[in-house]
This record gives structure tokens, C-alpha cells and sequence, in this order.
């Protein structure tokens, strides 16, 4: 993916900054690969799926039947549920969340600067994902079973 977003020197600046930015955020990486794997998922992105699924093993240390729940936009984890019900819920309303939706996440213990956060890894993967399926990026990464059609 570096190599295609290589092309346009602008685009490789912009997705390394905000990606850069984001890894020294307040989330966890293993909260960052979630969000990942489920916007990957409802994207319909087999190669972040892939890539994401992977690293969330490998460095998140999520383990299989997580990464399952993920995909679902769910967790085992009380706080990170929430986030990714969330996520689902801004991608299905392309952002048009009501106040529920705030106060759930809210609920869940994440702050404002968090959820601006969660939001921002929401939009880095959309990005990947439309550049990935656009572009038809081959495969680097451990195909995931069951991968999304």
C-alpha cells in the first residue's frame, strides 16, 4: 500500500502524519486494530481486513474468537464494545449520531479527545480501504478466512 500512495507524494505525507499522530493518541493499539478490523469488514476490505486481522494477532495480541466479534463491530471488552458500537453506528449514519450514541461511548468511559480519536481512526481506514479496493492491492499479509466479499 506505501508503494501505490508512493505515487502521490502528498497523499504518502498526509496518511504517514495522520497515522503517525494517531499511534501516540490516547488509544491502545489493540482499540486502534478493532476499529480497523470492523470498518475493514463493513468496507467490505479484504487486504485491511488481512492486514489488520494480522497485526491485531501478532501485536494487539487479539486472539481469534476477538477478532470474530471485530469484524461484527463487538468485543469482549466492556469499553472497547463500545467503541466499535460506536463505529458501526457512525458508518451506517455517515456520521449523523444522536445524542444515544454520544452517551453510550461516553458511558463507556472515553472522553471527548478520545472520541475525536476513534472518529480519526474511523476516517484512516476508510481511506485505506477505498485506496485498497480502488487500486486492487495485492495481498502481503496472511489471507483471513471467511474474508468479506
Amino acid at each position: 500500500m506505501i508503494g501505490i500512495l508512493s505515487n502521490s507524494p502528498a497523499a504518502l505525507e498526509g496518511y504517514l502524519s495522520l497515522s503517525g499522530s494517531l499511534a501516540k493518541g490516547a488509544l491502545p493499539l489493540a482499540t486502534r486494530e478493532r476499529i480497523a478490523i470492523a470498518v475493514a469488514d463493513i468496507n467490505g476490505c479484504h487486504y485491511c481486513l488481512s492486514a489488520h486481522a494480522f497485526i491485531g494477532k501478532k501485536l494487539a495480541k487479539l486472539d481469534d474468537a476477538e477478532i470474530a466479534a471485530n469484524r461484527k463491530g463487538s468485543s469482549g471488552d466492556r469499553k472497547a464494545d463500545a467503541a466499535l458500537r460506536f463505529v458501526v453506528e457512525l458508518i451506517e449514519k455517515r456520521g449523523h449520531l444522536d445524542d444515544g450514541a454520544w452517551n453510550a461511548v461516553r458511558g463507556a468511559g472515553y472522553d471527548t479527545a478520545q472520541i475525536i480519536e476513534i472518529i480519526s481512526n474511523v476516517a484512516l481506514n476508510m481511506f485505506t480501504n477505498l485506496l485498497n479496493e480502488a487500486v486492487q492491492t495485492e495481498l502481503d499479509f496472511p489471507s483471513i478466512e471467511n474474508a468479506p466479499v
